[in-house]
């Protein structure tokens, strides 16, 4: 869960006719079209990282306080990275790797049983080798354009290596310290108060996933069936292709098309994408209801950072609208906003430890219909019960 300028989400070597995307190859292009952070002295820097690893276990709890969740009976709730934009590129690239391990598994048993009929390396694979390349020179470019927009994230995915030590939770707290830095520059709001502002909303997003057994587990089966659902077969894919870049040129046109992901996506994946939205406009919604709870008594100047940040969210240009539409981020911050109101309306009718039956199960989630008319979930799962 990603914080960005929008707030409202390794193994190299060879590259294999199963591979989908050259991961070094992303590497090296995000890091080497990532823009320059802010200018700051090595004193100013360590002072921020070391201010930063402060600030998120002193939110913590806050957090419990407002939430009513602890991190569970060994209190433990992982590590906190604070890095630059290469290491944000370098630390999603392990994450895009472990959630797309299912599909390389998928597409590595086909290729197997094609090479064994066909011979060693085929003008299939040799193409294959190609467009893997490509596709990580196009996802490095992504990871560019968004490693100057991320403030901070919690990382669910982390590969056996990057995991903390047993007995601890496996997902990361990570924050972006350049970008950070530039945020409140611009927004010439206290620094201070900032930064404890974007550390409410990460450390709302680490306990909920250290707080609830069954979350993780459940977003990473649900994001696992969604790529296990994509159709493999060279047409379909063409056709696929073919919608995305409809999608993108209605982009450019500023028409109010779907993402990338909506035009590639097949009937059964955009299912299993409306409960992967669901689960993320619920944190999403309530780390900003969180936010604004603890903000007042932690954050001083939270109205306005909240203002100054809405403004400069609303003054960007063209191509950084286009971008961002393409990418789906709009469309997200509106679901985002629609899980905050969703979030307050319960609390205020129910209270918090009621809103809490929320994680009790998958079937405890709010659905479309619910986020819209908050009173059914409530009858569903708080009358209900």
């Amino acid at each position: 869960m990603p914080v960005t300028d929008a707030i409202g989400t390794t193994y190299g070597g060879t590259v294999s006719s199963a591979q989908m995307i050259d991961w070094d190859i992303a590497i090296s292009t995000g890091t080497r079209w990532a823009r320059p952070g802010p200018q700051v002295s090595l004193a100013e820097a360590r002072r921020t990282v070391s201010e930063l690893r402060d600030l998120a276990g002193a939110v913590q709890q806050p957090v419990y306080e407002v939430t009513g969740m602890s991190a569970g009976p060994g209190g433990s709730l992982g590590r906190v990275a604070v890095v630059d934009r290469p290491g944000w590129i370098r630390a999603n690239v392990d994450g895009f790797r472990v959630v797309l391990e299912p599909l390389v598994e998928q597409l590595k048993e086909r290729s197997s049983g094609s090479d064994s009929s066909s011979g060693s390396r085929s003008p299939g694979s040799v193409a294959t080798a190609v467009g893997s390349r490509v596709t990580g020179i196009q996802a490095g470019l992504i990871l560019a354009y968004l490693s100057s927009r991320v403030l901070g994230q919690y990382e669910l995915f982390l590969p056996p290596e990057a995991s903390p030590v047993d007995g601890e939770q496996p997902g990361r707290l990570t924050l972006v310290a350049p970008n950070i830095v530039m945020v409140e520059r611009e927004l010439g709001v206290d620094t201070h108060d900032f930064r404890r502002w974007v550390c409410l909303h990460e450390e709302t997003h680490r306990l909920q996933f250290t707080a609830v057994p069954w979350l993780r587990d459940y977003v990473q089966s649900q994001m696992t069936k969604f790529l296990l659902a994509s159709e493999l077969d060279p047409a379909a894919i063409l056709q696929r292709l073919r919608s995305a870049a409809e999608a993108m040129a209605g982009a450019v046109r500023g028409g109010d098309g779907g993402s990338l992901i909506d035009a590639v996506a097949t009937p059964a994946q955009r299912e299993i994408m409306d409960r992967l939205t669901a689960v993320m406009t619920l944190v999403e919604g309530h780390g900003d209801y969180v936010m604004d709870a603890v903000g007042p008594q932690v954050v001083p100047s939270v109205a306005q950072i909240r203002e100054r940040f809405s403004a400069r969210r609303g003054s960007q240009g063209r191509i950084e609208q286009t971008i961002r539409r393409i990418l789906g981020i709009d469309l997200k911050m509106k679901q985002y906003a629609e899980g905050s109101r969703f979030v307050n309306m319960v609390v205020e009718e129910v209270g918090m430890p009621a809103f809490n039956q929320v994680w009790t199960s998958p079937d405890t989630l709010p659905t479309k219909a619910e986020f819209a008319h908050p009173h059914e979930w409530v009858e569903r799962v708080v009358s209900g019960s």
